[in-house]
């Protein structure tokens, strides 16, 4: 058999679990960094306007829960809404499958002639994903998607609540053990540390420049805490 047909088959059983797992990554990646910037912004912010560690606490906690099950919800709706839409794509070539066998194989055939596959090369690889698994050879070449590997909803949740969760825990802690005359300080410097780390791993994981995606998720950082902390002071008040 031609060395193109093994690609293709070798991509239609591994490419896309390997693609949903970068995927479901990244996803933590962001999720863990919105969790960092989030509350380092709620607990700065309440920072610059009072010294009460009681107050700062409090507000780290309510923001790091509403935030965690704020992410948990959209997740959940998020990749429910693109399960149910992939379910149905599938469903529906499932159907063309058995009504409509010759049509559909002249299809994939098609598609790995785009790809620049010769028609007798093509027509070999067809046949030999079909033998294999023709559904899920259709399933990839027509749709991108792996049947076997669709997203879960609540673990897709799961992992959104608890990445942020992770995330929002360093502000709070950052800004709760140090003396009040360093705990500003402090906070920004583990925050950015923070930042520093998720955005290297958000650049490997992506395959982008870690410098320059570093350099965005710490710049954004930064600023947000910039912002509510001069907010906070704007309306400090003096603890009793």
């Amino acid at each position: 058999m031609d060395p193109g047909a093994q690609v293709s088959t070798h991509d239609v059983s591994d490419s896309a679990p390997r693609g949903d797992t970068m995927n479901r990554l990244r996803a933590a990646v962001l999720g863990a960094n919105d969790g960092i910037i989030s509350n380092a912004s709620i607990v700065l912010g309440v920072a610059g306007a009072t010294t009460d560690t009681r107050v700062i606490l409090i507000s780290g906690v309510a923001g790091l829960l509403a935030g965690a099950f704020s992410m948990a919800a959209g997740e959940y709706v998020s990749v429910s809404s693109q399960r149910d839409a992939e379910q149905m794509l599938l469903a529906k070539e499932r159907s063309e499958l058995k009504a409509y066998p010759q049509e559909e194989f002249a299809e994939l055939k098609r598609i790995y002639e785009e790809k620049g596959l010769t028609p007798e090369t093509a027509e070999t690889v067809a046949r030999e994903l079909s033998a294999h698994d023709e559904f899920l050879a259709h399933a990839d070449a027509e749709l991108g998607i792996n049947p076997s590997d669709l997203m879960n909803p609540w673990q897709a949740s799961i992992a959104s609540f608890l990445s942020f969760g992770l995330g929002g825990v360093i502000p709070l802690v950052a800004i709760l053990l140090p003396p009040v005359s360093m705990r500003v300080y402090l906070t920004f410097a583990a925050v950015l540390a923070a930042l520093i780390v998720t955005g290297i791993i958000s650049a490997r994981v992506s395959g982008a420049s870690p410098g320059r995606a570093t350099m965005r998720v710490v710049l954004g950082g930064v600023l947000a805490m910039l912002v509510t902390y001069s907010v906070g002071t704007l309306f400090g008040v003096t603890a009793r």
